[in-house]
């Protein structure tokens, strides 16, 4: 049987005088999540002994938030899929996602995803828990998630990311030559008529914001560094293309050679963890296919 996912804090005397409700808020726990607590399963405890969110906190004494269990999907199968995990604690993961996985499944991949590997995941550790995916990346797309393994954990990275404090460094290959080595693409992004899966820059779209600086030249391509102020679908690809610089094979996009997926790789990614309130910095290397691009272009000065 897994253990339910809680919190606890031993009360000093800066909260003593406070009621439990009054003191969870300022975890971001909010009245819809105490009635969750109270009604579905879980549990509010005081040096052991049940109490409600009225409870007056005193120094000294033991809290615990014993959240409810939670409703694991039916319609998502469990998959036994190799994970490359670059750093685990109780309350999150951080995965390497090699290119042509699904972060999620879809119609035309229902399985072999992100999500199925990490429910096969989950059972071989115990955790009764949905996949929440934080940050999310396109099928062809490679490089860092972050996930929560649980539903307030990812409740407290969603704030984060409203308040832009989740970042993530990408690096790609480009056409031909960008001639400022820095800019910015301020183009608002929507989806293109008659597609359901195409992005376009649409005056009517979503403020999108991308900044780009470059990494270094070659014979007829560049290699760049991306960081985003928004996370429009498709943001990256949209905005290169749009300024006359597709990826390297997004032929989405009209990019095309070189490689047999658009040329993307989320290679860092910082956030402040929401527990401990430390900052994470995370890298990880272009993978071999991106690598084999540079291994045989010669550089341009």
């Amino acid at each position: 049987m897994t253990k339910p996912f809680k919190l606890e804090w031993v009360i000093t005397s800066a909260d003593a005088g406070k009621l439990i409700k009054q003191f969870v808020k300022q975890y971001s726990i909010s009245k819809t999540a105490l009635t969750d607590i109270k009604y579905s399963g879980g549990d509010i405890l005081v040096n052991g002994e049940h109490v409600n969110v009225l409870h007056m906190l005193k120094e000294g004494e033991h809290l615990q938030i014993l959240f409810p269990k939670e409703e694991v999907s039916h319609t998502l199968i469990r998959e036994d899929i190799p994970l490359e995990l670059v750093y685990e604690d109780e309350y999150l993961l951080v995965v390497n996602k090699p290119a042509y996985m699904n972060t999620i499944p879809s119609r035309e991949h229902p399985s072999g995803s992100l999500a199925n590997a990490l429910m096969g995941y989950y059972k071989k550790i115990g955790i009764e828990s949905s996949p929440h995916i934080v940050t999310r990346l396109d099928r062809n797309t490679s490089g860092l998630v972050l996930i929560a393994k649980h539903r307030y954990i990812h409740h407290l990275f969603s704030l984060d990311q409203q308040n832009n404090q989740i970042h993530r460094t990408y690096e790609a290959f480009v056409h031909g030559f960008i001639q400022e080595k820095k800019g910015t693409i301020k183009a608002p992004i929507a989806r293109k008529k008659d597609s359901i899966i195409e992005r376009t820059v649409d005056q009517n779209g979503q403020y999108a914001v991308t900044h780009y600086e470059v990494v270094q030249y070659y014979s007829d391509f560049t290699h760049i560094r991306l960081k985003l102020e928004t996370g429009r679908t498709h943001q990256i690809r949209v905005h290169m293309s749009y300024i006359g610089h597709p990826l390297l094979g997004d032929d989405l996009y009209g990019g095309f050679g070189y490689i047999d997926r658009q040329a993307l790789h989320c290679k860092e990614l910082i956030f402040t963890h929401p527990i401990h309130k430390k900052e994470f910095h995370f890298h990880t290397s272009l993978p071999d296919d991106l690598l084999s691009i540079i291994m045989i272009e010669g550089t341009k000065n």
